[in-house]
């Protein structure tokens, strides 16, 4: 549910609240520009108020200008603009400007633009002016009126995170999470907390995959171990019980988004740093074929860009297993998921690049993701007679402290029901949901509120990892589950539709999808499921 955005004061109450903005240093002060063409000059309409300023950005109705008090945003209509940078209402075109990871803006995001104008009957024009910028412009079939210009600056994550702050993009295209120094270096550029559910929008999940040489006997790693070898600690692969011979290591451009969050979550949680012998390539297709020619490689590759590769399975000493899979992928329960997101600071955008990003989130976007090779977020349904495999790892892994009276409850509770593949994630040791789980309550509240749900009876299933005792367990997956269910009901108004039931069970350890050993495998098993079933 977009919550209502109130409209920005009026000219003299801006003026009015300006110095105290400035004195209280809310945010760095933007220097102004020192090209002319940028420069404009507002009076009020009444001539009283005079203001200078930097103009930044315009959205059909609203500038967005620099000035010596800070940042402001103000309506055209209530005031006079003089400068070579004045928006003439009659001739502007809105734009959506996208900097960051280059694999969002080559193939991901100019494939949904693409999908969006088919809907709407719009034709594209392509421009691209080098090799790291693509520009579109949707134009109206008959009349030729350009109705929205898209704009991507294909580099990294970093980068785009950095035009970002640089007020360079309106957008930026990340294939990893921020970072808590990068989301407190974009509060306190006052951008808003970038990983709230308004501020991040997720466009779809990946994974990465461990991959070698077809032939090689190895099927199955644990994180544990990939931590190991690539930080140089395995260099023989007969330590892995493999056929002697060296390990060589292949990886992506050192600023790849995903490459970043691989380093992060397989190493950084380890407390383990990156072999120097780590052999870099400039693309997926040239790491992939680098790890297929290569007896002795391994490398780490996108999921669905596996190419000839032979991938393994990623499991631990528990005994758990995990492929990498659409459902696995979707359900976060692969332990190498990754986000594919935009990142958008608190800045008005025109209602033609609104419309796009609102549209992302549709059946129809949904359908684009899955053609251009990533998983989308349309839940997939999930039959409890798919799930052998996860059920026989809990009763593989249950113990003295889930025995089985409990999987008996948990069995006759899912039993009649399906699970989605929307699934719920939390900060460690607490009920706080992650910020893709953000997201996740977001479209679940907004599929509720669509009807998509409509004489159905949803259940959150809670569960957590094993570190603490049965009891504790217990009751913090129900904790869990309640949060899920508090912030969906938040976002309908504290009410659900008629016809809708929204309730919340709690298993605590027993049904684990990771092992325990490591804080990835952890945090996997901290979530809430999603169930459904019709309503009696």
């Amino acid at each position: 549910m977009t919550p209502q955005r109130p409209a920005p004061p009026s000219f003299q109450q801006i003026l009015r609240r300006a110095a105290l903005w400035a004195a209280l240093a809310f945010w760095p002060l933007p220097a102004l520009a020192q090209e002319p063409d940028t420069t404009v000059q507002l009076t009020s309409r009444s001539g009283s108020l005079r203001l200078t300023g930097s103009l930044l950005g315009y959205d059909g109705r609203y500038l967005r200008v620099a000035t010596e008090h800070g940042e402001l945003t103000l309506p055209l209509a209530g005031v006079s603009c003089e400068g070579m940078a004045c928006p003439d209402p009659e001739t502007w075109v809105p734009e959506l400007r996208l900097s960051g990871a280059a694999r969002l803006g080559e193939l991901v995001l100019p494939a949904l633009v693409d999908g969006y104008a088919r809907e709407r009957g719009l034709a594209i024009e392509t421009v691209e002016t080098d090799a790291t910028h693509r520009h579109y412009a949707l134009v109206e079939a008959e009349g030729g009126e350009t109705r929205l210009r898209v704009s991507f600056r294909l580099t990294s994550t970093e980068d785009g995170f950095a035009d970002l702050l640089a007020d360079e993009a309106d957008l930026a295209m990340a294939e990893r999470l921020l970072d808590a120094e990068e989301l407190a270096l974009a509060r306190d550029a006052g951008l808003g907390r970038l990983d709230s559910p308004g501020r991040l929008q997720l466009i779809g999940l990946d994974a990465l995959v461990p991959v070698v040489a077809p032939g090689r006997r190895l099927r199955a790693l644990s994180l544990p171990q990939l931590s190991r070898l690539y930080a140089g600690e395995i260099t023989d692969w007969s330590r892995l019980g493999g056929t002697p011979g060296p390990v060589r290591l292949h990886l992506g451009p050192e600023a790849s988004g995903q490459m970043q969050g691989f380093e992060a979550l397989v190493l950084g949680r380890s407390e383990r740093v990156l072999s120097p012998e780590v052999i870099r390539h400039p693309d997926t297709d040239t790491l992939a074929a680098a790890v297929a020619a290569d007896p002795g490689g391994i490398g780490m590759l996108p999921f669905g860009r596996l190419g000839t590769t032979q991938p393994l399975t990623l499991g631990g000493p528990c005994g758990l297993r995990s492929n990498a899979s659409a459902e696995t992928v979707m359900t976060g329960d692969f332990p190498l998921t990754l986000p594919l997101v935009l990142y958008r600071p608190m800045r008005r955008l025109p209602e033609a690049a609104e419309a796009f990003l609102d549209w992302i989130a549709s059946a129809e976007a949904q359908l684009v993701l899955r053609r251009a090779g990533v998983t989308g977020l349309a839940p997939l349904p999930i039959p409890i007679e798919a799930q052998g495999r996860r059920l026989a790892g809990a009763v593989l892994a249950a113990g003295e402290d889930v025995g089985l009276g409990e999987l008996q409850r948990m069995l006759r509770v899912l039993e009649p029901r399906q699970r989605l593949s929307t699934t719920f994630r939390f900060e460690p040791g607490a009920a706080a949901l992650d910020a893709v789980s953000r997201s996740h309550v977001v479209q679940l509240a907004h599929a509720i509120r669509d009807g998509r749900h409509n004489g159905e009876s949803l259940l959150l299933a809670g569960f957590s990892d094993g570190l603490g005792g049965p009891v504790a367990n217990h009751d913090l997956s129900l904790e869990r589950a309640e949060a899920v269910r508090a912030a969906v009901l938040s976002l309908l108004g504290g009410t659900l539709p008629a016809g809708v039931a929204l309730e919340v069970a709690a298993f605590g350890e027993a049904l684990p999808m990771g092992c325990d050993d490591t804080e990835t495998g952890r945090g996997i098993n901290r979530r809430v499921e999603l169930w459904v079933a019709p309503l009696r």
